[in-house]
């Protein structure tokens, strides 16, 4: 790891947290620290299921909890379980909750607009698309992928969107059961490995490894959520899903794909796949790759 780049990420933090106010008890001048005015903005009009907005937040249930128990005694929030799941609890925000909210909403438009007013027009366009792209970047680096039960749910969430996407978009429709697809069993080691990838807890990624032959292992099951796309996921799977097969001694990755995956083909050729004769009786693919030589990544 870069230390002058991790030099530069913690002075950029500290200058965010004392620009934005981070380290005052009266974010925007509310009267509230930063955590309890996020928590009120994140409920919002139509309310929130608790567990939804642990997910969303990165908060420890606890911590949640007691933020919660502030905001009730203040008067600002109510709870309530589900009436169809008693372990649902959700939070909705009391009339002053929402005046609360519509004074945070100015505070905020007007600390925005005090932040871009003190400069040029170009220097306003130049720091709105570096936040943009700090935004993407930072969302990249929040995106989280482990090993997952190729028949579990977040699987299964990945996996039916994948086909549904696939039906939609192959000229005569997708049908996983054609051809030879993996069973679940193969995609789990010592056999293969199936990785998901997860951003705020949500699954938005999936790609699996199989091995077809001593030394020849083969990727199925590659699919990012159209909105996660661009942040390079798909390249991470896939870079997993190597170092595991060259660390279970596959020296050699074969995959198929659909002629209208040409995304899909544009990554696999930049990363050292080359196209090869059709080795299996996919009906859905046209095109067939190999990338031989893998070898044992070296940690940075």
């Amino acid at each position: 790891m870069d230390e002058d780049q991790i030099r530069r990420v913690r002075s950029f933090n500290r200058a965010v947290t004392r620009r934005i106010g981070v380290l005052s008890d009266s974010y925007l001048g509310g009267g509230r620290p930063l955590a309890e005015a996020r928590l009120l903005f994140e409920i919002g009009r139509a309310g929130a299921e608790v567990r939804e907005l642990r997910t969303r937040l990165s908060l420890d249930s606890a911590y949640l909890s007691r933020l919660l128990r502030s905001l009730e005694a203040q008067g600002l929030v109510e709870s309530s379980t589900s009436s169809r799941d008693r372990r649902v609890r959700r939070a909705t925000l009391t009339r002053k909750g929402l005046r609360e909210v519509d004074g945070l909403e100015r505070r905020s438009q007007a600390f925005a607009a005090s932040m871009l007013a003190p400069l040029g027009r170009a220097q306003r366009e130049r720091l709105v698309a570096a936040m943009s792209e700090l935004e993407r970047l930072l969302r990249a680096s929040a995106v989280e992928i482990a090993p997952a039960d190729p028949a579990g749910a977040d699987a299964r969430t990945c996996l039916e969107a994948y086909y549904r996407e696939l039906d939609e978009r192959f000229e005569r429709g997708f049908a996983p059961d054609r051809g030879t697809p993996p069973a679940p069993a193969e995609l789990v080691p010592p056999r293969g490995l199936f990785l998901v990838a997860r951003l705020d807890g949500v699954p938005i990624g999936c790609g699996g490894l199989r091995t077809l032959e001593r030394g020849t292992g083969e990727i199925k099951r590659m699919w990012v959520a159209p909105a996660a796309r661009g942040l390079g996921v798909a390249q991470r799977i896939l870079e997993a899903l190597e170092a595991h097969a060259a660390a279970t001694g596959l020296g050699t990755l074969r995959l198929d794909t659909n002629q209208a995956l040409r995304e899909a083909q544009g990554m696999y050729l930049r990363n050292g796949y080359r196209e090869i004769p059709r080795y299996n009786d996919n009906p859905h693919a046209h095109h067939w790759f190999e990338k031989r030589g893998l070898r044992r990544r070296t940690p940075a």
